[in-house]
């Protein structure tokens, strides 16, 4: 299966960090983030992934390029380890290629540039700012429900009211344990409109009848093409044809960095993970916080 990791966002809400840099290459912790997603794929089984870009995005490339003037410098002063991690990045067990959103049109028009490079296979879409870690990797565990119901799986995972209008919600039935059977979706619905507190979060395996309904779909919130709504008109088509979609309550944990409150949580999360330097962190979290009550 071939990955799809739309990463052509402006990142307005992280201005001005963003102005010269891909929010997507925002660290989080001590990598940037569309390296997790990456790793994230890869460690699901894919070697085939598509990156979409915009203008200002070269330095995702770079990253994932070699850079021999910094393996060198690595190498010359005996910084074997440093040097270790800088070429298993351009060594990762995937083939990467890329293509340019030209315009700002949406997450559906994003996933449309990569019509010609899926080929008419069913295919995984990762979002370039949400990090999602577990045993098994999400992405791995929609293939996996994919592979026996052969239609269209999405990641959800339940949410507060007050996140609710920052996301797409379903409304469906849970048909086995964590998988839902999907009726209709909304996208960043008002509170009191929403249909479940069940969210879209950023994973996705489709099947490659969603680039018809893509092309069709008229633009929908924020003047944008809606991957929402492209499959609710995929579930509900006027042409005869029917395509199930399905939900599955992800287990694991979900890092959306949207916005600059839930990107800090998740590097402070990730670092706490870490053997290296939870310790002396965790030291200063209770210092800092005694110094606020």
């Amino acid at each position: 299966m071939k990955a799809v990791i739309p990463a052509a966002g402006l990142g307005t809400r992280f201005l001005p960090a963003t102005k010269a840099q891909p929010k997507e290459m925002l660290p989080v912790f001590n990598k940037p983030t569309i390296q997790y997603v990456v790793e994230e794929a890869v460690a699901s089984g894919i070697d085939d992934i598509l990156i979409i870009t915009g203008k200002g995005k070269r330095s995702i490339e770079d990253h994932f390029d070699r850079s021999f003037e910094l393996e060198y410098f690595l190498k010359s002063c005996g910084k074997d380890e440093d040097l270790k991690e800088i070429k298993s990045i351009s060594e990762i067990d995937a083939d990467i290629y890329y293509v340019r959103q030209k315009k700002q049109k949406g997450l559906g028009d994003a996933i449309l540039c990569a019509e010609k490079h899926i080929d008419g296979d069913p295919f995984a879409v990762l979002l370039g700012d949400t990090i999602t870690q577990s045993d098994v990797p999400c992405t791995k565990q929609l293939m996996d429900v994919f592979g026996k119901y052969q239609s269209s799986t999405i990641a959800i995972e339940q949410v507060s009211e007050g996140k609710i209008e920052r996301y797409g919600i379903i409304k469906g039935s849970e048909i086995t344990d964590s998988v839902y059977k999907i009726d209709d979706m909304v996208e960043k619905p008002n509170i009191d409109e929403a249909p479940s507190n069940l969210a879209i979060t950023g994973r996705y395996v489709l099947v490659p009848e969603i680039f018809d309904y893509l092309e069709k779909v008229q633009p929908g919130v924020g003047g944008e093409i809606q991957l929402t709504d492209a499959m609710r008109s995929m579930m509900r088509s006027d042409e005869g044809r029917f395509h199930d979609v399905y939900g599955y309550l992800f287990n694991g944990r979900i890092y959306d960095i949207g916005n600059t409150v839930e990107w800090l949580k998740s590097s402070i999360e990730i670092a706490l993970k870490d053997e290296n330097v939870k310790d002396e962190l965790t030291e200063y979290l209770k210092e800092l916080l005694k110094q606020r009550i």
